[in-house]
């Protein structure tokens, strides 16, 4: 008798896989070609992506929200002044335009602790979303470990160095940009976070942790706002970020009370 061990294991249908994954597997055939409902779903996704890229940033709705949230908010500009611009020169959404400079410069609450950014970036949809969700729960971890937060700065057409110039001029220790990433055909809706230690013009890439994917289906605000801050306060401890700064072992947090 043949020892159920040694009989052949049945290769997975890729139909079976399809529930394990958002990406495009098992989809079929008519033809040559693809199932109309395949061809359209594609096609829908795709117009998606398109409207997150094009869709308006709505920063007086954010503040509205936030402030709900008892939570200050700053509205900035970047030099990039239309969607298209910003689309065509991404230098002018990395640099404050001269009225945001000055505003900044004036500020009495100089330096700054930690200063949390919201900007559209390539997606709109993903900053509406899940910024406000994230800016909410990172501010309350930060308050319960004793950081102080400067009002989160709203900022429609920014890139993630424009928190170098911000940092920067606030005096910040760190700063958080949070903007929608670049949509993908399954992910129009999400939200990317980077956070530098020591924001000043001369930082680059190498000098900034990311926390992306963040969305219902990717990680949940709550828990993306539970690794920044664990990531905050390492970086504040070791003094730098970036490469220089690895997610492992991060010590857990004090839990938050809710409501």
């Amino acid at each position: 008798m043949t020892s159920s061990k040694h009989l052949p294991v049945a290769a997975p249908n890729w139909t079976d896989l399809r529930h394990l994954t958002d990406a495009r597997i098992a989809l079929g055939r008519a033809g040559g070609s693809l199932r109309t409902p395949t061809l359209l779903d594609f096609r829908l996704a795709h117009a998606r992506a398109r409207d997150a890229v094009h869709a308006e940033f709505d920063a007086a709705n954010l503040a509205a929200v936030l402030r709900e949230a008892n939570l200050e908010t700053l509205a900035l500009a970047s030099r990039a002044r239309s969607r298209a611009q910003f689309l065509l020169r991404p230098d002018l959404g990395r640099r404050l335009e001269a009225g945001a400079v000055e505003r900044l410069n004036s500020r009495t609450d100089r330096p700054a602790d930690i200063v949390i950014l919201l900007s559209d970036g390539l997606s709109a949809t993903a900053a509406h979303a899940h910024g406000p969700d994230t800016a909410i729960c990172l501010h309350r971890h930060l308050t319960r470990l004793g950081r102080t937060v400067f009002p989160v700065v709203l900022v429609p057409f920014g890139r993630v160095k424009l928190q170098d110039e911000v940092g920067e001029i606030l005096q910040a220790k760190q700063t958080v940009m949070l903007l929608g990433e670049r949509p993908g055909l399954g992910a129009p809706d999400s939200l990317g976070a980077y956070l530098t230690y020591g924001p000043e013009q001369r930082r680059n890439d190498a000098d900034r942790n990311c926390v992306s994917n963040i969305r219902a289906s990717g990680l949940p605000p709550e828990a993306a706002a539970e690794k920044l801050a664990q990531l905050l306060t390492e970086s504040l401890r070791l003094k730098t970020s970036g490469v220089q700064l690895k997610d492992t072992q991060l010590p857990p947090l004090p839990p938050v009370p809710r409501d």
